[in-house]
């Protein structure tokens, strides 16, 4: 299976719902006010957000459709270009991250959303080339974190600096940026606590991850990764909205969108944060994050 067939059939419950919706409104009416309302309606309710259903009203509103050419294939590309053009701009090259000796990613996002599982799959693309990965694992309330990550170490023969249960977060990070920068290794990624209904308590946590790790590398971290659910749909953005208040972040990683309709979520918090989009999570196995590509992922989203 080649990537693109991964954003399709990881976009597949998305594509179908979209896809099923928009030939429902264009098969039964033809393109007036009332069938663009409609329209505009079906995307909201699509999870693309209110001002990117405007705009795809405004832009179908103005198509004049080649006699020769089906209304379906002329909204279909509106709609995928527009897709296309919104996060291109957004897509992240990990190649790109600030070369250090280890370069430090800081992993938020709250609890159930695959944040462990992510890093140790984050991890394997990163070790690509030879390059040395190990993980922190900062997030001490909860074992069975602590636990997987080991696993994931493991399975991609990365090291793993980890505390006992309920131990200082802050500590742990700054034993493995310690142990990280003395044997050479390449990328940290510290997994850290997801309690966003203590919100005080994860910011006060995150300053002093930070404020730690910057004893030993000033630029530290280099990236904050936020991780989201697919599956939470509008959920998704207010995370987004918290997690900014506690710690500035670099980059998006979206996962579980094999299991959800509700894919047009990334648009819309493209469109409103435009945040750059790191990677995107389409399945359990170790293969299923895959670096995001607007145009992959706009095609797959508009498979018909």
């Amino acid at each position: 299976m080649n990537i693109f067939d991964k954003f399709k059939a990881g976009l597949n419950k998305s594509s179908k719902s979209l896809s099923s919706g928009l030939n429902d409104l264009i098969f039964k009416k033809k393109i007036d006010d009332d069938m663009l309302n409609e329209l505009e309606d079906f995307l909201i309710q699509s999870d693309v957000g209110v001002e990117s259903a405007k705009e795809l009203r405004e832009k179908f509103s103005n198509t004049k459709v080649d006699p020769k050419k089906s209304e379906k294939d002329e909204i279909y590309k509106i709609f995928s270009n527009y897709v296309s053009e919104i996060l291109k701009p957004l897509e992240k090259n990990l190649e790109n991250i600030k070369q250090s000796k280890p370069s430090v990613i800081l992993i938020a996002g709250v609890n159930g959303v695959g944040k462990t599982t992510t890093i140790g799959k984050l991890g394997k693309i990163l070790s690509q080339n030879n390059k040395k990965i190990i993980f922190g694992a900062a997030d001490t309330f909860r074992a069975a974190a602590v636990d997987q990550l080991e696993v994931w170490a493991k399975k991609i023969k990365a090291e793993i600096i980890k505390s006992s249960e309920g131990a200082d977060p802050a500590s742990v990070a700054y034993k493995a940026l310690d142990y990280g920068k003395k044997n050479n290794f390449d990328y940290l990624l510290i997994d850290t606590a997801g309690r966003l209904q203590n919100k005080k308590n994860l910011m006060d946590e995150f300053k002093k991850i930070t404020t730690v790790i910057k004893k030993i590398d000033s630029a530290s971290p280099h990236e904050t990764f936020l991780i989201l659910d697919a599956t939470t749909g509008q959920s998704a953005i207010n995370q987004v909205e918290e997690f900014k208040k506690i710690t500035p972040i670099t980059g998006i990683i979206m996962t579980k969108l094999d299991g959800t309709a509700k894919g047009g979520i990334l648009l819309a918090i493209g469109r409103k944060f435009k945040l750059p989009i790191v990677a995107l999570g389409f399945g359990e196995n170790e293969d299923d994050l895959q670096t995001f590509n607007s145009q992959y992922f706009a095609n797959a989203l508009m498979q018909s």
